[in-house]
Protein backbone atom coordinates (compact mmCIF):
# COMPACT_ATOMS: atom_id res chain seq x y z
CA UNK A 1 0.00 0.00 0.00
CA UNK A 2 1.33 3.44 -0.92
CA UNK A 3 1.55 5.96 1.87
CA UNK A 4 0.61 9.43 0.79
CA UNK A 5 2.53 12.25 2.39
CA UNK A 6 0.49 14.65 4.41
CA UNK A 7 3.03 17.44 3.80
CA UNK A 8 1.72 19.85 1.18
CA UNK A 9 3.52 19.72 -2.17
CA UNK A 10 4.69 23.34 -1.94
CA UNK A 11 6.36 22.77 1.42
CA UNK A 12 8.00 19.62 0.12
CA UNK A 13 9.49 21.59 -2.76
CA UNK A 14 10.76 24.30 -0.40
CA UNK A 15 12.40 21.58 1.67
CA UNK A 16 14.10 20.14 -1.39
CA UNK A 17 15.34 23.57 -2.41
CA UNK A 18 16.69 24.17 1.10
CA UNK A 19 18.47 20.80 1.16
CA UNK A 20 19.85 21.44 -2.30
CA UNK A 21 21.14 24.82 -1.13
CA UNK A 22 22.82 23.23 1.88
CA UNK A 23 24.50 20.69 -0.38
CA UNK A 24 25.76 23.38 -2.71
CA UNK A 25 27.07 25.40 0.23
CA UNK A 26 29.09 22.44 1.48
CA UNK A 27 30.44 21.74 -2.00
CA UNK A 28 31.32 25.41 -2.47
CA UNK A 29 33.74 25.41 0.46
CA UNK A 30 37.25 25.43 -1.00
CA UNK A 31 39.65 23.22 0.95
CA UNK A 32 43.05 24.84 1.51
CA UNK A 33 45.90 23.26 3.47
CA UNK A 34 48.14 25.92 5.03
CA UNK A 35 51.54 24.83 6.36
CA UNK A 36 53.13 27.31 8.77
CA UNK A 37 56.86 27.80 9.28
CA UNK A 38 56.99 26.90 12.97
CA UNK A 39 55.03 25.55 15.92
CA UNK A 40 51.80 27.44 16.62
CA UNK A 41 52.60 30.89 17.98
CA UNK A 42 51.56 34.53 17.71
CA UNK A 43 53.46 34.91 14.43
CA UNK A 44 50.69 32.79 12.88
CA UNK A 45 47.93 34.42 14.89
CA UNK A 46 46.05 35.93 11.97
CA UNK A 47 45.42 32.53 10.37
CA UNK A 48 44.25 30.94 13.60
CA UNK A 49 42.06 34.00 14.21
CA UNK A 50 40.47 33.71 10.76
CA UNK A 51 39.69 30.08 11.56
CA UNK A 52 38.47 30.71 15.11
CA UNK A 53 36.19 33.62 14.26
CA UNK A 54 34.69 32.14 11.09
CA UNK A 55 36.34 34.55 8.65
CA UNK A 56 37.53 31.71 6.43
CA UNK A 57 34.06 30.17 6.53
CA UNK A 58 32.55 33.52 5.60
CA UNK A 59 34.53 33.37 2.37
CA UNK A 60 33.55 29.77 1.69
CA UNK A 61 36.93 28.36 2.69
CA UNK A 62 37.73 25.22 4.64
CA UNK A 63 41.28 25.96 5.83
CA UNK A 64 43.33 23.29 7.54
CA UNK A 65 46.37 24.66 9.42
CA UNK A 66 49.40 22.41 9.85
CA UNK A 67 52.32 23.47 12.04
CA UNK A 68 55.88 23.56 10.75
CA UNK A 69 59.04 23.15 12.80
CA UNK A 70 62.82 22.76 12.59
CA UNK A 71 62.58 19.38 10.86
CA UNK A 72 59.81 20.33 8.43
CA UNK A 73 60.79 21.30 4.87
CA UNK A 74 57.89 23.51 3.84
CA UNK A 75 59.00 24.03 0.26
CA UNK A 76 59.38 20.31 -0.28
CA UNK A 77 55.87 19.69 1.05
CA UNK A 78 54.47 22.47 -1.15
CA UNK A 79 56.12 21.12 -4.29
CA UNK A 80 54.96 17.58 -3.51
CA UNK A 81 51.38 18.93 -3.22
CA UNK A 82 51.00 18.04 0.45
CA UNK A 83 50.22 21.71 1.17
CA UNK A 84 48.41 24.32 -0.93
CA UNK A 85 50.03 27.34 0.71
CA UNK A 86 53.07 27.61 2.97
CA UNK A 87 54.49 30.39 5.11
CA UNK A 88 58.05 30.94 3.96
CA UNK A 89 60.71 33.59 3.37
CA UNK A 90 61.55 35.59 0.28
CA UNK A 91 65.28 34.81 0.40
CA UNK A 92 64.60 31.08 0.41
CA UNK A 93 61.99 31.48 -2.32
CA UNK A 94 64.38 33.42 -4.57
CA UNK A 95 67.03 30.78 -4.07
CA UNK A 96 64.42 28.19 -5.00
CA UNK A 97 63.53 30.08 -8.17
CA UNK A 98 67.21 29.97 -9.10
CA UNK A 99 67.06 26.18 -8.74
CA UNK A 100 63.95 25.94 -10.90
CA UNK A 101 61.34 25.46 -8.17
CA UNK A 102 57.74 26.15 -9.19
CA UNK A 103 56.58 28.42 -6.37
CA UNK A 104 55.37 31.99 -6.08
CA UNK A 105 54.63 34.45 -3.26
CA UNK A 106 51.02 35.67 -3.15
CA UNK A 107 51.13 38.03 -0.12
CA UNK A 108 53.48 39.41 2.53
CA UNK A 109 51.59 39.57 5.84
CA UNK A 110 54.82 40.50 7.67
CA UNK A 111 56.21 43.65 6.10
CA UNK A 112 59.29 43.26 8.27
CA UNK A 113 61.15 40.19 9.45
CA UNK A 114 60.88 39.68 13.25
CA UNK A 115 64.47 38.39 13.16
CA UNK A 116 67.23 40.21 15.00
CA UNK A 117 70.22 39.76 17.27
CA UNK A 118 70.13 39.37 21.04
CA UNK A 119 73.20 40.57 22.90
CA UNK A 120 74.20 41.08 26.50
CA UNK A 121 73.81 44.57 27.93
CA UNK A 122 77.51 45.33 27.39
CA UNK A 123 76.92 45.43 23.62
CA UNK A 124 75.19 48.69 22.79
CA UNK A 125 75.23 48.53 18.98
CA UNK A 126 75.77 46.08 16.15
CA UNK A 127 79.16 47.70 15.61
CA UNK A 128 80.21 46.13 18.93
CA UNK A 129 80.04 42.51 17.70
CA UNK A 130 83.65 42.11 16.62
CA UNK A 131 85.38 39.31 18.52
CA UNK A 132 82.15 37.91 19.96
CA UNK A 133 80.65 34.48 19.39
CA UNK A 134 77.41 34.67 17.39
CA UNK A 135 74.94 31.78 17.40
CA UNK A 136 73.46 31.25 13.93
CA UNK A 137 70.98 28.58 12.81
CA UNK A 138 71.47 26.64 9.58
CA UNK A 139 68.78 28.73 7.87
CA UNK A 140 70.36 31.91 9.21
CA UNK A 141 73.60 31.00 7.46
CA UNK A 142 71.85 31.51 4.12
CA UNK A 143 69.70 34.51 5.06
CA UNK A 144 70.56 37.18 7.64
CA UNK A 145 74.12 36.13 8.53
CA UNK A 146 75.65 37.13 5.16
CA UNK A 147 73.92 40.50 5.49
CA UNK A 148 75.12 41.06 9.09
CA UNK A 149 78.63 39.83 8.29
CA UNK A 150 78.99 42.15 5.29
CA UNK A 151 77.35 45.13 6.96
CA UNK A 152 79.48 45.07 10.11
CA UNK A 153 82.74 43.46 8.90
CA UNK A 154 82.34 40.22 10.86
CA UNK A 155 83.78 36.83 9.91
CA UNK A 156 82.63 33.22 9.74
CA UNK A 157 85.00 32.20 12.54
CA UNK A 158 82.67 34.02 14.95
CA UNK A 159 79.63 31.94 13.98
CA UNK A 160 78.58 28.89 15.98
CA UNK A 161 75.41 26.75 15.55
CA UNK A 162 72.22 27.98 17.17
CA UNK A 163 70.10 25.09 18.42
CA UNK A 164 67.06 27.13 19.58
CA UNK A 165 68.22 26.91 23.19
CA UNK A 166 68.98 30.15 25.06
CA UNK A 167 71.19 28.55 27.74
CA UNK A 168 74.53 29.05 25.91
CA UNK A 169 73.66 32.76 25.64
CA UNK A 170 72.60 32.99 29.28
CA UNK A 171 75.84 31.36 30.43
CA UNK A 172 78.34 33.46 28.47
CA UNK A 173 78.56 37.27 28.31
CA UNK A 174 80.61 37.03 25.11
CA UNK A 175 77.82 35.27 23.19
CA UNK A 176 75.20 36.91 20.98
CA UNK A 177 72.43 34.93 19.31
CA UNK A 178 69.75 35.21 16.68
CA UNK A 179 66.30 35.87 18.10
CA UNK A 180 62.76 36.75 17.21
CA UNK A 181 61.60 39.93 18.90
CA UNK A 182 58.41 38.05 19.71
CA UNK A 183 60.03 34.97 21.24
CA UNK A 184 63.60 34.57 22.53
CA UNK A 185 63.77 38.16 23.77
CA UNK A 186 60.96 37.34 26.18
CA UNK A 187 62.59 34.10 27.29
CA UNK A 188 65.86 35.87 28.12
CA UNK A 189 64.05 38.57 30.07
CA UNK A 190 62.27 35.88 32.09
CA UNK A 191 65.65 34.30 32.82
CA UNK A 192 66.70 37.61 34.41
CA UNK A 193 69.49 38.37 31.92
CA UNK A 194 70.10 42.02 31.05
CA UNK A 195 70.21 42.23 27.29
CA UNK A 196 69.78 44.34 24.20
CA UNK A 197 67.95 43.42 21.02
CA UNK A 198 68.57 44.74 17.52
CA UNK A 199 65.81 44.16 14.96
CA UNK A 200 67.57 43.70 11.64
CA UNK A 201 64.87 45.45 9.60
CA UNK A 202 65.47 48.62 11.60
CA UNK A 203 69.10 48.52 10.47
CA UNK A 204 68.48 48.07 6.75
CA UNK A 205 67.82 44.32 6.36
CA UNK A 206 65.46 44.30 3.33
CA UNK A 207 63.41 41.04 3.26
CA UNK A 208 59.79 40.63 4.22
CA UNK A 209 58.91 38.36 7.14
CA UNK A 210 56.67 35.31 6.71
CA UNK A 211 55.22 35.40 3.19
CA UNK A 212 52.46 33.23 1.73
CA UNK A 213 53.69 30.95 -1.06
CA UNK A 214 51.73 28.75 -3.47
CA UNK A 215 52.43 26.73 -6.61
CA UNK A 216 51.83 28.57 -9.93
CA UNK A 217 49.40 25.84 -11.00
CA UNK A 218 47.33 26.39 -7.85
CA UNK A 219 47.29 30.12 -8.49
CA UNK A 220 46.15 29.58 -12.07
CA UNK A 221 43.61 26.82 -11.44
CA UNK A 222 42.18 28.14 -8.15
CA UNK A 223 42.51 31.88 -8.62
CA UNK A 224 39.24 32.76 -6.87
CA UNK A 225 40.07 30.56 -3.87
CA UNK A 226 43.56 32.08 -3.57
CA UNK A 227 42.12 35.60 -3.71
CA UNK A 228 39.61 34.76 -0.97
CA UNK A 229 42.28 33.08 1.13
CA UNK A 230 44.61 36.08 0.99
CA UNK A 231 41.83 38.54 1.86
CA UNK A 232 40.41 36.37 4.64
CA UNK A 233 43.87 35.83 6.12
CA UNK A 234 44.61 39.54 6.23
CA UNK A 235 41.20 40.21 7.78
CA UNK A 236 42.21 37.57 10.31
CA UNK A 237 45.35 39.58 11.11
CA UNK A 238 43.35 42.78 11.57
CA UNK A 239 41.02 40.93 13.95
CA UNK A 240 43.89 39.22 15.80
CA UNK A 241 45.78 42.40 16.56
CA UNK A 242 42.54 43.96 17.78
CA UNK A 243 41.55 41.07 20.07
CA UNK A 244 43.79 37.98 19.91
CA UNK A 245 41.84 35.84 22.38
CA UNK A 246 39.98 33.59 19.86
CA UNK A 247 43.12 32.88 17.85
CA UNK A 248 45.20 32.30 20.96
CA UNK A 249 42.80 29.60 22.09
CA UNK A 250 43.48 27.63 18.91
CA UNK A 251 47.22 28.34 19.07
CA UNK A 252 47.41 26.84 22.57
CA UNK A 253 45.38 23.86 21.41
CA UNK A 254 47.86 23.18 18.60
CA UNK A 255 50.87 24.00 20.78
CA UNK A 256 50.22 23.07 24.43
CA UNK A 257 53.64 24.47 25.43
CA UNK A 258 52.59 27.98 24.43
CA UNK A 259 51.83 30.29 27.35
CA UNK A 260 49.53 33.28 27.74
CA UNK A 261 52.35 35.60 28.80
CA UNK A 262 54.48 34.77 25.74
CA UNK A 263 51.49 35.26 23.43
CA UNK A 264 50.75 38.63 25.04
CA UNK A 265 54.39 39.68 24.70
CA UNK A 266 54.52 38.63 21.05
CA UNK A 267 51.36 40.51 20.10
CA UNK A 268 52.71 43.63 21.80
CA UNK A 269 55.99 43.39 19.86
CA UNK A 270 54.22 42.84 16.54
CA UNK A 271 52.20 45.99 17.20
CA UNK A 272 55.06 48.14 18.53
CA UNK A 273 57.45 47.34 15.70
CA UNK A 274 54.70 47.61 13.05
CA UNK A 275 55.75 44.28 11.62
CA UNK A 276 52.43 43.86 9.80
CA UNK A 277 50.99 47.36 9.40
CA UNK A 278 54.26 49.18 8.67
CA UNK A 279 56.07 49.96 5.42
CA UNK A 280 53.96 49.86 2.28
CA UNK A 281 51.11 48.21 4.20
CA UNK A 282 50.36 51.53 5.92
CA UNK A 283 49.15 53.00 2.62
CA UNK A 284 48.58 50.03 0.30
CA UNK A 285 46.87 47.67 2.74
CA UNK A 286 48.04 44.77 4.87
CA UNK A 287 49.74 41.94 3.00
CA UNK A 288 50.92 44.12 0.13
CA UNK A 289 54.09 43.51 -1.88
CA UNK A 290 55.96 45.79 -4.29
CA UNK A 291 58.52 45.29 -7.03
CA UNK A 292 60.78 47.87 -5.39
CA UNK A 293 60.92 45.91 -2.16
CA UNK A 294 61.53 42.59 -3.90
CA UNK A 295 64.35 44.14 -5.91
CA UNK A 296 66.06 45.36 -2.73
CA UNK A 297 66.10 41.78 -1.45
CA UNK A 298 67.28 40.48 -4.82
CA UNK A 299 70.09 43.04 -4.97
CA UNK A 300 71.27 42.16 -1.46
CA UNK A 301 71.32 38.47 -2.34
CA UNK A 302 73.33 39.09 -5.50
CA UNK A 303 75.88 41.21 -3.59
CA UNK A 304 76.15 38.49 -0.93
CA UNK A 305 76.62 35.76 -3.59
CA UNK A 306 73.38 34.10 -2.50
CA UNK A 307 71.71 34.56 -5.90
CA UNK A 308 72.92 34.50 -9.48
CA UNK A 309 72.39 37.91 -11.07
CA UNK A 310 70.78 36.23 -14.09
CA UNK A 311 67.98 34.68 -12.00
CA UNK A 312 64.52 35.84 -13.13
CA UNK A 313 63.61 37.16 -9.68
CA UNK A 314 60.26 38.56 -10.83
CA UNK A 315 59.02 34.97 -11.16
CA UNK A 316 59.12 34.73 -7.36
CA UNK A 317 55.96 36.70 -6.73
CA UNK A 318 52.65 38.00 -8.02
CA UNK A 319 50.88 41.10 -6.75
CA UNK A 320 47.54 40.22 -8.36
CA UNK A 321 45.90 39.29 -5.04
CA UNK A 322 47.16 42.24 -2.98
CA UNK A 323 47.48 45.23 -5.30
CA UNK A 324 43.87 46.40 -4.90
CA UNK A 325 42.92 44.56 -1.73
CA UNK A 326 43.33 47.44 0.74
CA UNK A 327 42.63 45.44 3.92
CA UNK A 328 43.19 47.73 6.92
CA UNK A 329 41.71 48.17 10.41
Amino acid sequence: MKIRSCIPWGYRMLGLVALSGMSLAVQAEDKIVLLTSWYAQAEQGGYYQAQATGIYKKYGLDVEIHSGGPQVNGMQLLLSKRADVIIGYDLQLLEGIQRGFQAKAIAAPFQYDPQGLLTHANVTSLEGLKGRTILVSSSGQATWWPWLKGQYQLNDAQARPYTFNIQPFVADDNVAQQAYVSSEVFQVQKAGVKSNFFLFSEHGYPPYGGILIARPETIADRKAAMAKFVRASMEGWVSYLNNPAPGNTLIKKDNPKMTDDLLAWAVTQIRQHHLIDGGDAATEGWGTMTETRWQKTRDFMVRANLLDAATDWKQAYTTEFVQDMQVKP
